[in-house]
Formats: C-alpha cells, sequence, structure tokens
C-alpha cells in the first residue's frame, strides 16, 4: 500500500468513526418514517418525530440546517474516500479478505450513487428553504428526488428501504472492520 493510499484510509476512518452515530440515527429515521407512515399506516406524530431525528431536530430548530449540512457532507465525503479507496483496491482477491470487507467493497459502488443523490439533494433542499429563504413549493423536486417519490407511492416506500438499508450496511461492515465491535466484546469479558 502506496503513501496516498494510507492517507485516504486515514482519512476515510476519521471521517466514518464521528459521522457514525448522526448516519445511523438518519438512515434509521428516514427508513421508519417511510414505511412506518407509507405501510404502517402510522400517524402524523410519529412521522414528525421521525423528522425530528433525521433533521437533527432535537438540537434545536436554528441548528437543523448546520446538522443536515454536517452529516450530508460527511456523508459526501466518505463517499468521495470511500470511492478512491474502492479504485485502488478493487482487484484485491476476495479471498484473501474478510467477509465484512468483501461486503463493505462490493456495496459501495451499488449504494454510490444513490445515497449521493440523496444526501445532495437532502442537503440542497434544507439549505435552500432555511439560509436563502426559497419557498417549500420552489424546491419540492429536490424532496421527490431525496426520496425517490418519482417511482409513485408503491415503488417509493422500496427505494428508501433499499438506499437506508446499503446505508446500514455499509456502516455495519465500516464498524467491524475497524475491529471496535471485537474490542467492546473483548473488554467486556
Amino acid at each position: 500500500m502506496n503513501i496516498k493510499s494510507i492517507k485516504f484510509v486515514k482519512l476515510h476512518r476519521q471521517l466514518a468513526l464521528p459521522l457514525f452515530v448522526p448516519l445511523l440515527l438518519t438512515g434509521i429515521s428516514g427508513i421508519a418514517y417511510r414505511l412506518g407512515r407509507s405501510w404502517l399506516g402510522l400517524p402524523k406524530s410519529f412521522g414528525q418525530a421521525m423528522m425530528t431525528i433525521h433533521e437533527g431536530r432535537f438540537l434545536g430548530e436554528p441548528l437543523v440546517p448546520f446538522y443536515v449540512a454536517l452529516v450530508g457532507l460527511g456523508l459526501l465525503a466518505l463517499i468521495g474516500s470511500g470511492a478512491v479507496l474502492w479504485s485502488r483496491f478493487r482487484r484485491r482477491s476476495p479471498a484473501k479478505l474478510a467477509p465484512e470487507r468483501n461486503i463493505h467493497r462490493f456495496l459501495a459502488p451499488i449504494a454510490l450513487l444513490p445515497l449521493m443523490v440523496s444526501a445532495g439533494t437532502g442537503i440542497a433542499y434544507r439549505l435552500s428553504i432555511n439560509w436563502l429563504g426559497v419557498s417549500e413549493e420552489q424546491v419540492e423536486f429536490l424532496m421527490t428526488l431525496h426520496q425517490g417519490s418519482y417511482l409513485g407511492s408503491t415503488l417509493r416506500p422500496f427505494y428508501v428501504l433499499l438506499v437506508g438499508a446499503g446505508l446500514l450496511i455499509m456502516l455495519w461492515t465500516g464498524v467491524q472492520m475497524l475491529g471496535l465491535a471485537r474490542r467492546t466484546r473483548r473488554e467486556s469479558n
């Protein structure tokens, strides 16, 4: 492994650790919101609670655009650094890698575009409304892209489930590769 690759690995890890919990909360709450509202018919109050978590409203309304921007830009940075790593290491033999690394490596190019679209449109939507004073009607197309509404009411929950599950699997396999779960188990025994 050359020095540039080592730097990208370190950058990717340094980004991933502080973003793990916010991305986990964002992924779970986004899936719960869409599936809860579309498939389970849960009330608007449930949806509002999930959006409070999804957008970081629990930090206070003034911090929502900052939270959305930081988490979204962090995800985009992870995607960018991960894409560089994937391009440099894609030729490695899967037989020599741990199962979680193979899953992470296999899923990365599949999840790349949907996660980029989701992060980019989520950031653009929230910042347009909060910082640029654009009306929700003017940027509704961003939310349509963000949640896959263009697929129709039947397929939209599947889209959200797949994008969210892709994020959650990438997070889980990433944590496994860092060995944090193994260390915690060893320390507790």
